[in-house]
């Protein structure tokens, strides 16, 4: 028989917050870091593992001569690197970009500070992984992934050792730890004996960690010692002291000489901990708000460069703005953005998500001016002039609110060539002055682009024509234009019908049981809901005190359901805009439950056999059961099937969109979709601990006010009809407004600095690392092959064919003379390790 091989890899996994706060974190990766060095000086053959660049840059900061320390091990090829992120973060709630910026940090502080980089994707204690990720990982040079969870009983794979691949049919060799990722302090007898008893007896190699974790610690003496005396002994194994490389270099070359041909496994990675999709919403808002913050940031900062070659201001250095990225980053941490860790991290969170927020504001803010005073503007006293600005690379309509003082309600708004507009005054956020007002209009502004509205006094505007309001009709329970008819129940605040007016759908009624039920489900389970399946035991519904129309005019309406639960209160403002195919919700709700969970559920008239439902995932979408399980969402979730009394003309093929800024947890039950708002479980609380409620001072999540936007989408066909990924980033990145002043310019009062054209590709926009180019990343939305333009700010262009699910890097540089050529997700050049479609790259003058 052959002998059998166990690897043997000594780790420390670390939690830098968990039921602790980060300094305490700090000081456990210094004790760890230094007790492996210690371990390396005693032992020839020992090998240590650690990932997590945050925790390398903590000991750089903190302790230079250790650091130095780190580096020779590195080198001497004992101390592997491992993982290439910022830290281990969860692996399903941050946006697409956001795991790009993890190996963007990870990878390039690992190339400057030890000159190479890691191979290994390392997340073992993430509770679950996305189905888009193998293609991230790949081209950030990450070829290999372990992970631990979900475990076997959570989900059964081919194998523990497998090609996992992504939707664009991206692979990388992916390893389960088939029992925990670290160990106790003693002795491994029984710990190896566990192990073996897991791993059954179908292998010849395998891969095992121990070392003492979560707190950290690392692999002790007495571990080391046992592993010595039982290499061999009894039966056992043989144990080498190894890395996940060296593993993994193994089974490739095993399979190279073709002893092994491994299993495919296409999907997600999950269940594990479903709570942790909702867990702490506050934290998921902030992430959110904060990833796109920086993207609107970054996407201007290049326009300001390329268009008006104008190089960010000192003040907006680009460390602070890998700062702020790397903030958000940290708090990606899977006990961080999870919402498992202690109340007092949270208060951390917020600060440092706030402060990178901020960050994102001042670049945004700036470079916004440094457009908008390049604007012609001439000098006219009876006139406010008002620059809307699109950061998107797509033409984009949408409703602006702006505040500001002196607006009578006689003003007139107009475009830039003088053509009247409709505006509505709406409720002011500055109620303390009648002096400031509050002003809506719609505006359609052009791809990565600007206008310039005006508001002109009555005198001044005598002459211009009256502004054509829209078909906009409201009442109590009643909103329609031309598009859409939304009726509201006034016995329980739902949208008990919505009907489409005009195209496929025309009058077919798409609310079934009821649109928005706020319905409360006991919640007896942990932080983590371990071992739930589902939220499905109701306790009531949100009951209206009114329903009552609260805004009334030719830009959009409102009716408002106010509703109460035990001592708990819901605002639900339904709104359509004149001329809009969607309706929006905005909730403002004061929970004040324990142990409980709110669900807004959106009940359609589809045929339950028919519907499907689909998610926005990091970078893509994937299609679950309808089963009402609880899953993890981005920004975006559908169910479509046919309609159950389709008369019509047509297929009868329908279906619903909600878009949200700031909630992952949802479920689907045939054709009801459901989206967690709110969940309020102890802080940090894990079973088997009883909690003494009545007894012990305990916290409770997510009390106190929450305000959050959803945007319902109907549409004929599937999801693919409103392009959900634009649709999602409109909703988190609205146009951005600013009352300008009269100047020279040599920009006119509208423009567009560039565009994205290819049905379904979104994309970001940033300066290179490096300086001295752009880099744009495309990504295909829609799970088809199409062809993308690209015109960038200054005059550039670039076509290229993406693939299904595709994510393509273009750097850019400044120089028009050199071509676009394409990267991986690390800014370097594209590498061999895998397809790429659609032809080279070119770029061509404009």
């Amino acid at each position: 028989m052959t002998e059998r091989v166990l690897r043997m890899v000594g780790n420390a996994h670390i939690d830098p917050v968990w039921l602790w706060q980060w300094p305490e974190g700090l000081a456990e990766v210094r004790a760890t870091f230094r007790s492996a060095l210690d371990r390396l000086a005693e032992y020839p053959d020992f090998v240590f593992t650690a990932g997590s660049a945050a925790h390398y840059e903590w000991v750089e900061r903190t302790d230079p001569a250790m650091f130095e320390e780190i580096r020779a091990r590195v080198a001497e090829g004992r101390w592997e690197l491992v993982g290439g992120w910022w830290v281990e973060p969860d692996c399903n709630l941050p946006g697409g970009e956001s795991f790009v910026r993890q190996a963007l940090l990870g990878q390039r502080y690992f190339r400057s500070r030890f000159d190479r980089q890691a191979s290994v994707g390392f997340n073992v204690d993430s509770f679950g992984h996305a189905a888009t990720l193998p293609q991230l990982l790949r081209r950030a040079g990450l070829d290999h992934y372990v992970f631990m969870r979900p475990q076997p009983h959570e989900l059964a794979l081919p194998g523990e050792v497998f090609w996992w691949e992504a939707p664009d049919s991206s692979r990388v060799l992916a390893a389960r730890l088939p029992h925990e990722y670290c160990g106790p302090r003693g002795a491994l007898d029984g710990y190896l004996e566990a192990a073996l008893a897991k791993l059954g007896d179908d292998w010849r190699e395998a891969m095992l960690f121990y070392g003492v974790g979560n707190h950290g610690g690392g692999p002790t003496r007495a571990n080391i010692d046992s592993l010595r005396s039982m290499d061999g002994m009894d039966g056992r194994p043989r144990l080498v002291l190894s890395s996940p490389g060296r593993f993994f270099a193994g089974v490739r070359g095993a399979i190279e000489r073709g002893e092994v041909e491994l299993p495919v496994w296409r999907g997600e990675l999950q269940h594990h901990a479903r709570g942790c999709y909702s867990a702490h919403s506050r934290v998921k808002r902030w992430d959110r708000t904060a990833e796109r913050a920086l993207l609107t940031a970054e996407t201007l900062e290049a326009t300001v460069a390329l268009a008006l070659e104008e190089e960010a201001a000192e003040d907006r250095a680009p460390a602070r703005l890998e700062q702020a990225w790397r903030d958000v980053a940290f708090n990606q941490f899977h006990d961080v953005l999870a919402g498992t860790a202690i109340e007092p991290a949270y208060d951390d969170a917020r600060d440092s998500y706030g402060e990178a927020t901020a960050v994102a504001g001042r670049v945004t803010a700036a470079a916004f001016q440094r457009i908008a005073r390049r604007i012609a503007i001439p000098l006219d006293p009876q006139m406010r002039p008002i620059v809307v600005l699109n950061p998107h690379p797509w033409p984009l309509r949408a409703v602006v609110e702006l505040e500001t003082g002196g607006v009578r309600d006689e003003d007139v708004l107009v475009d830039e060539e003088e053509r009247p507009l409709p505006h509505q005054r709406i409720q002011s956020l500055a109620t303390a002055s009648d002096w400031r007002r509050r002003i809506a209009f719609a505006a359609d502004l052009p791809p990565l682009g600007y206008r310039t509205y005006r508001l002109l006094s009555a005198e001044r505007a005598a002459a211009a024509l009256p502004a054509t309001p829209g078909e906009l009709r409201a009442s109590d329970t009643v909103l329609e234009n031309e598009l859409l008819r939304a009726e509201l129940d006034p016995a329980t605040g739902w949208i008990a019908s919505l009907r489409a007016r005009t195209g496929r759908i025309a009058g077919l009624e798409l609310a079934g049981e009821g649109l928005g039920r706020a319905i409360v489900l006991e919640d007896p389970s942990d932080t983590w809901s371990h071992d739930l399946v589902a939220y499905d035991r109701p306790l009531g519904a949100f009951r209206p005190v009114s329903v009552r129309l609260v805004e009334a005019g030719p830009v959009r309406a409102t009716i408002r359901v106010d509703g109460r639960f035990g001592e708990s209160r819901l605002v639900l403002d339904v709104s359509l805009a004149a001329g809009a195919d969607r309706l929006d919700l905005r909730t403002t709700l004061d929970w004040r439950e324990r142990r409980r969970v709110l669900k807004l559920r959106f009940g359609t008239a589809l045929e339950s056999a028919s519907a499907r439902a689909t998610a926005g995932i990091p970078y893509g979408a994937i299609e679950r059961p309808a089963d009402g399980g609880e899953e993890p969402g981005g920004t975006w979730m559908d169910v479509s099937g046919r309609m159950a009394t389709h008369r019509g003309p047509g297929d009868g093929r329908a279906g619903l969109t909600v878009l949200t800024d700031g909630r992952a947890g949802l479920d689907a039950r045939g054709s009801d979709l459901g989206l967690t708002l709110v969940r309020s479980p102890i802080f940090a609380h894990h079973d088997p601990r009883l909690a003494d409620e009545a007894a012990e001072l305990l916290a409770y999540q997510d009390q106190g006010l929450h305000r959050l936007h959803l945007v319902l989408l109907p549409h004929g066909g599937d999801w693919r009809a409103v392009e959900p990924a634009r649709a999602a980033a409109e909703l988190a990145q609205p146009p951005l407004t600013l009352l300008e002043s009269f100047h020279d310019g040599e920009l006119a009062l509208r423009g567009s600095f560039g565009a994205l054209e290819g049905r379904g590709v979104t994309g970001t926009l940033k300066r290179a690392e490096d300086g001295g180019a752009t880099i744009v990343r495309l990504v295909e939305t829609l799970g088809r092959p199409t062809r993308a333009s690209v015109r960038l700010p200054g005059g550039r262009y670039t076509d290229l064919d993406l693939g299904p699910w595709e994510v393509r890097t273009l750097v850019v540089p400044d120089d028009p003379a050199r071509p676009a050529v394409e990267s991986d997700l690390l800014e370097g050049p594209l590498s061999d390790r895998g397809p790429v479609s659609g032809p080279p790259t070119r770029s061509r003058p404009a």
